[in-house]
């Protein structure tokens, strides 16, 4: 009985030695190698490195999953911007849409376009009142030199930088046909000035004011063009960092006296600010119309200054290309 008992107590210890190494083998492969147990630690090892790569492979699925969900996100943004330019609608279609309709999808910045009719100018001689006059801008190009050394200045194409707020709308004025076939036109009243900003290839920016105000264009119905006044970008009573302004605030910056620095060339224009209007030109061309509705829509192309800085710096040309809409009376 004795015997017995000491040999099972002898396999315990023995069993719970051997336990023992080999939770110590499993958590430390050092020491299974000072126990000799080599071939454990190989299958420690081999373990590990299982377990290693189970984990690599799933952060890798992770990485596939979270780079498809980017690359669809891409791809519906892309969509949404590509189908985010809405369907060109008609002047009664676009009345008869209600405001949650018309909200957030570029409607509104769209002149109306004309269905049926007939592709030239048909309406008979006489004098005529021109209603909802819409200008649309599609391109804008301004000139200036290239990003390339020493490339001469050329209009460049640009990015628009400001939302789209800058279309002109509901502008009207006389508008007569001559018996000869010609055209005139005479801006009075209406939404006739939107602030447009625009960056160049190498980041410029260039604000101006895009505008067709007191315009007066005479010709062919297939190209009548006229000047325009171009108001000054910022008025008299604006200030600029240093508190200076046209009509109001400083005469010159705080640190330089009056009679002294102030007065030198080039400092003079940035002290004395400049709100004289400038002038612009636009060409306006039909390329269908619909005497029965008096609807008329075309293409324009105008050429104006951008913005001085109230007399600061030199004025930019700037080209806009467009369409345009008007219904006459």
């Amino acid at each position: 009985m004795a015997a017995s008992l000491q040999a099972s107590t002898t396999f315990l210890q023995s069993s719970k030695l051997t336990s023992r190494n080999t939770l110590l083998l499993r958590s430390t492969p050092n020491v299974s190698k000072a126990f000799g147990t080599e071939q454990a630690a190989g299958r420690v090892s081999l373990s590990l490195q299982s377990h290693v790569k189970d984990l690599a492979h799933r952060c890798l699925d992770a990485t596939k999953l979270a780079g498809f969900a980017l690359a669809t996100s891409a791809l519906i943004a892309s969509g949404a911007n590509a189908e985010g330019v809405p369907k060109r609608l008609t002047f009664d279609e676009i009345q008869s849409k209600t405001y949650m309709e018309v909200k957030g999808t570029g409607t509104a910045n769209q002149c109306p376009t004309l269905a049926g009719g007939l592709d030239s100018f048909a309406f008979k001689p006489g004098k005529y009142q021109a209603k909802k006059f819409c200008l649309e801008p599609t391109k804008f190009t301004v000139k200036a030199e290239g990003v390339s050394k020493n490339s001469p200045a050329d209009f460049q194409d640009t990015k628009l930088m400001t939302r789209l707020t800058y279309t002109l709308d509901e502008m009207e004025g006389p508008f007569e046909v001559s018996s000869d076939g010609t055209v005139k036109f005479e801006e009075k009243d209406g939404i006739d000035y939107a602030a447009v900003t625009v960056q160049l290839p190498g980041g410029e920016r260039v604000p101006f004011l895009f505008t067709v105000k007191q315009l007066v264009a005479s010709g062919k119905p297939e190209s009548f063009s006229g000047d325009f006044l171009v108001p000054s970008y910022r008025g008299s009573s604006f200030l600029d960092p240093k508190g200076r302004g046209g009509s109001t605030g400083y005469d010159n910056a705080v640190a330089l006296p009056a009679g002294g620095r102030g007065d030198e060339e080039e400092l003079q224009k940035e002290n004395v600010k400049n709100t004289a209007s400038s002038t612009g030109n636009i060409t306006l061309s039909v390329t269908k119309s619909n005497p029965e509705t008096g609807e008329i829509i075309g293409v324009f192309q105008s050429l104006q200054p951008s913005d001085t800085d109230l007399g600061a710096k030199t004025p930019k040309d700037v080209k806009i290309e467009g369409i345009w809409y008007a219904q006459l009376e």
